[in-house]
């Protein structure tokens, strides 16, 4: 473990944004992780993971913490299920191919998703009608101030759209160290979401399987999202907004092709999408490919906020605020951004 100081993060989040942390470290077990935790005392910390859901705004006068627990793990099986482990450091999308190579199903529509394991609960991260918490069974995280291991179970979670207890009561106090997944040994298929089954015949899929639905969802996903490693984003910068019945009827009376779907709580998600590309500078196509400078919206998909090069975290937080009140504005809607603003 090497304690490193006014470290550049700019190969630590998938932005490309140029800021430096004052003391940076990285730890690949329990151990190094509480020995950091005697550096740090009451120090304000950063816990990165894959760097796919932060923007940095400003230089990190304080620490940063690089996940790096790997290994993955068998735990058992009974009858219907495979119980796997996987460090909180492990990329994400290997991850989910390791699991589709040996068969187990549940995580092939959450494939290509950025970041690592351990942020994959914190998130909540879903995608073509799967959420993590279909598949997860637990996880085992580190209390800074304790030092002590919990083990949460999904209720302890309070798993929510995009959300956890870890991005509410209780963050900042806990690090995860590894989760656990239940897996069914025999598939359950979620092709009616989105283009999934459009995909599947675009690529002559005659026997469903998890590979087939995985590379159908990589396809799609590649077709629509740019690669962090060519242009800085963090995927989808804002979440879906629900409404009120009533506020939706309202709005689609205004607006006929406005896009919603109802929640298990009556309540109406919107595509923040659609409300992007019919708000802003542009008609018929709204924010999607508008720049200003190096910083801009994706003209393939408005949820995502782009760096094209040298953009500054804060030139890419004023654009998103733009688009904010451009939506309220226009919808009275408020959307909320997913990433973690620094």
């Amino acid at each position: 473990m090497q304690i490193q100081e006014n470290i550049s993060l700019r190969q630590y989040n998938t932005f490309g944004i140029e800021v430096y942390a004052k003391y940076f470290a990285g730890f690949s077990n329990m151990n190094e992780l509480a020995r950091l935790t005697e550096q740090a005392h009451k120090d304000a910390v950063i816990v990165l993971g894959g760097g796919s859901n932060v923007l940095f705004t400003q230089n990190i006068n304080g620490w940063v913490w690089k996940n790096n627990i790997m290994g993955i793990e068998e735990l058992g099986e009974d009858n219907s299920f495979v119980y796997v482990k996987a460090g909180a450091g492990e990329n994400w999308h290997r991850f989910v191919q390791y699991a589709i190579s040996r068969n187990w199903a549940g995580l092939e529509n959450l494939s290509l998703i950025p970041g690592n394991v351990g942020a994959a609960p914190m998130q909540n991260i879903g995608a073509y009608g799967v959420e993590l918490k279909e598949v997860f069974n637990s996880l085992e995280a580190f209390h800074l101030r304790e030092k002590k291991v919990h083990t949460f179970t999904a209720g302890d979670c309070h798993f929510g759209y995009r959300e956890s207890v870890f991005k509410k009561e209780l963050k900042g106090e806990y690090v995860i160290l590894n989760v656990s997944f239940r897996l069914r040994k025999d598939p359950v298929f979620h092709t009616t979401y989105g283009a999934i089954r459009e995909e599947l015949d675009k690529m002559n899929i005659t026997s469903l399987s998890i590979g087939a639905v995985s590379q159908a969802v990589i396809n799609i996903r590649s077709s629509k999202l740019p690669d962090p490693a060519v242009t800085g984003n963090a995927g989808s910068f804002f979440k879906n907004p629900s409404v009120s019945k009533k506020q939706y009827a309202g709005l689609k009376e205004k607006y006929p092709s406005i896009v919603g779907y109802e929640n298990a709580d009556g309540t109406v998600k919107l595509a923040a999408g659609w409300l992007i590309e019919h708000s802003g500078p542009s008609e018929g196509t709204g924010w999607k490919g508008y720049r200003e400078g190096a910083a801009g919206v994706h003209d393939r998909q408005a949820l995502v906020l782009v760096n094209y090069g040298g953009a500054t975290g804060r030139e890419i937080y004023e654009l998103s605020k733009q688009v904010l009140e451009s939506v309220y504005s226009k919808f009275g809607v408020t959307l909320e951004r997913e990433v973690n603003v620094y």
